[in-house]
Order: C-alpha cells, then sequence, then structure tokens
C-alpha cells in the first residue's frame, strides 16, 4: 500500500485534486461566485441534469409523435385526396386537349367529305401477337360502330373493322393479307388492290399488286381508294409508293407502298359510318358483287389490251 502512495500516477492525482480544490477555492471567493460545496456539488450533479433532461425529451418528443398521429393521418388522407383529384384533372385536360385535336380533324375531313359520318375513337389495345399491327378501339356499336366500317387519320386511310362488341371494335389494317383494297395511282390512273405481304409488312409496307404491266408508275406516286366496291369512300389517301418490279409472270407489276398512317403508333382514329355510295357493291354478305367484280376484271383486261 504504501508503494501506492509513493507511485508516479498517485502522486499525479493528488497534483491534480489540489488543482482542483484551489480553482474552486478560488471561484468562491470571487464576488457572486458559489461556494467550494456547491461547486462540488455541481460537479456531480451537472452530468446527472443533462442526461435527465436529454431523456426527457426524448420521452416527449415520442408521446408528441403519438399523440399527433392521428392528426398526421387525416392530413396524409387530405393530401392523398388532393392529389387523386389533380390527376383526375389531368386525365380530363388530356382528354380535351384530344378530342380539340381530333375535332379540328373532323372537321378538316368533313369540309373535304361532307357526306362522310365519322366516330372519334381511340386504341385502347394492341395485339402482341399480330404481325400486321392490328388494335382494338374504344367503341362498339352501341356508337354506331358497324363491321366492315372503314377505319382512317387525318393522313390516311388505316384499316377496316372486323369485329364489333357493344363498347369495343377490333381494326385489321391495311398491312394484313386478309384485307383488300381496291385502288389507283392518282398521277397515272392505273388500277390495283392494296393487301399486306408478310415480309412487307415487318417493314411496316403494303403492296399494291395487279399494276398493268405497261404501267408507268413510279416512286412517290400517291395511291389512293377506288372506291369501287362500296367497302371504301373514293379517293382516301392510302400512301405512296417506296418501290416497284415486275412479277415473274410477266402480267403485271407489284408496288411497294408506304402507309400515309403512321399504322403502327396510331393513338386516335376515326370510323366511318357512313358515306357516299357505301355498300353499292355488295352483296348481302357483304362481300363485292359480280356485278363488281366483273367490273374490276373488264378495266384490268383492257389495261392489259393497251
Amino acid at each position: 500500500m504504501s508503494e501506492f502512495f509513493q507511485s508516479k500516477i498517485f502522486k499525479l492525482f493528488a497534483a491534480i485534486a489540489v488543482i482542483l480544490f484551489a480553482l474552486l477555492l478560488r471561484a468562491s471567493m470571487v464576488q457572486g461566485g458559489s461556494s467550494v460545496l456547491s461547486n462540488l456539488v455541481g460537479l456531480v450533479t451537472t452530468p446527472l441534469q443533462k442526461v435527465t433532461a436529454s431523456v426527457s425529451n426524448s420521452i416527449d418528443n415520442f408521446f408528441d409523435r403519438y399523440l399527433s398521429a392521428d392528426e398526421i393521418y387525416e392530413e396524409n388522407q387530405q393530401l392523398k385526396e388532393q392529389i387523386r383529384i389533380l390527376t383526375e384533372q389531368q386525365v380530363e385536360l388530356e382528354q380535351y386537349r384530344w378530342e380539340n385535336e381530333s375535332l379540328k380533324e373532323f372537321m378538316g375531313l368533313k369540309e373535304e367529305h361532307p357526306d362522310h359520318q365519322y366516330v372519334m375513337a381511340s386504341v385502347v389495345s394492341r395485339d402482341p401477337n399480330s404481325r400486321f399491327s392490328s388494335f382494338v378501339i374504344d367503341k362498339g356499336s352501341l356508337d354506331d360502330v358497324e363491321y366492315l366500317d372503314p377505319v382512317i387519320t387525318e393522313d390516311g386511310l388505316v384499316g377496316r373493322i372486323t369485329e364489333v362488341g357493344l363498347t369495343f371494335s377490333k381494326v385489321t389494317t391495311i398491312l394484313d393479307p386478309a384485307l383488300d383494297v381496291g385502288c389507283y395511282n392518282a398521277r397515272t390512273r392505273d388500277m390495283g388492290t392494296i393487301t399486306g405481304r408478310i415480309e412487307a409488312a415487318e417493314e411496316g409496307l403494303c403492296s399494291m399488286e395487279l399494276v398493268s404491266r405497261t404501267s408507268t408508275a413510279a416512286k412517290d406516286d400517291i395511291i389512293v381508294t377506288a372506291g369501287s366496291t362500296g367497302l371504301f369512300p373514293k379517293d382516301l389517301v392510302i400512301g405512296s409508293i417506296v418501290s416497284i418490279a415486275t412479277e415473274s409472270d410477266g402480267k403485271s407489276m407489284t408496288a411497294m407502298v408506304d402507309p400515309a398512317a403512321e399504322i403502327e403508333t396510331v393513338a386516335n382514329v376515326l370510323v366511318v359510318t357512313s358515306f357516299r355510295g357505301q355498300g353499292s357493291s355488295m352483296d348481302e354478305l357483304g362481300t363485292p358483287s359480280a356485278e363488281a367484280e366483273d367490273s374490276a376484271e373488264s378495266d384490268s383486261a383492257e389495261q392489259d389490251n393497251e
């Protein structure tokens, strides 16, 4: 024990204690200073008071949050309702914007074709398995849409209705081989038939077939509907020629046509529900009549003879 009192550690602690006592004694002698006992008590209690205050504040904050939970929940519900209302308003504004744009297209087309009746529609889904960009629109029989009605945009022909529900319809496009459209070259007046081909559809093109081998058709010529069968109005723009070649049998030519309408990405369309000459060359089953077919064959034969 005597060795501890003689060690450097003890002497160091003793020196520190003497210095602290001297400082406390000096502080007590200064006017307004605390007594030595007060300073000693404060030296011990002050850290404890800090810890106690910190714990107390934490507890107060916890209970404040707990007690205000209902208020915060109510505020969150109000904010969610405001967000929902703003989202609905944004959707309505987008719908109004689309309707205004579509109305402009509608009015322009009405001026060009006063005999046409239209129904505006939006594309609501596309068939992921379709090679020919078929799609479904949000209008059906309740909106006077009928089987085989032509479907267009302000740019040109898109296709026709091939299935009708009460509130929806399926559109088969001119890229599809199942659809044939009588057409002619606006510059040369050569007649032909627009149809789809698998290899052409992969490039977003369709095919104008049965073009006379004597035709002077060339790249960039505009192709429009002939309107001879009563299935499509006359003079709807279909697209423009991108290439033309003679068939292997040498009897006719085929032109690749780039559709004027953005068929693969179109979002809004117009269904032509009525037009002059509609169904005039169709039989009761909705197919071209024998007279119409004979007329088309006669026109083709005359062109070949020329």
